[in-house]
């Protein structure tokens, strides 16, 4: 499983913004993951408790944000969900388009003190 991998990734990140800052306690860490990001938010929230444990961050919650899988139709510019809609434009049934967002993966925001 990576992503527990990638839950240790996040925290490097978290460790060297604590430290940039002087920051003595994180609250919170919320991470924004695209439906068609490689990391799953399930098994995100799944590793993380095993991932914090023992550490500084043991009682940090952590917050995820999906983000949808949208799609422009090249056809007729419809905006759609490309996974909800199984890639087929709802308003032209066309099957061509632009992919807008779905694949992020961030960390949108660290509470901290």
């Amino acid at each position: 499983m990576h992503e527990l991998g990638i839950v240790y990734e996040v925290i490097k990140v978290v460790d060297s913004f604590v430290e940039e800052n002087n920051l003595a306690k994180v609250d919170r860490i919320v991470l924004e993951i695209g439906q068609l990001s490689q990391a799953i938010p399930r098994f995100i929230e799944n590793c993380y408790p095993a991932a914090v444990s023992e550490t500084a961050y043991e009682n940090t919650k952590l917050e995820i944000i999906s983000l949808p899988a949208n799609g422009k139709c090249k056809l007729c510019n419809e905006v759609y969900n490309i996974v909800d809609h199984r890639k087929i434009c709802p308003k032209c049934n066309g099957e061509d388009f632009t992919l807008i967002s779905g694949q992020e993966f961030n960390i949108k925001e660290i509470v901290a003190y």
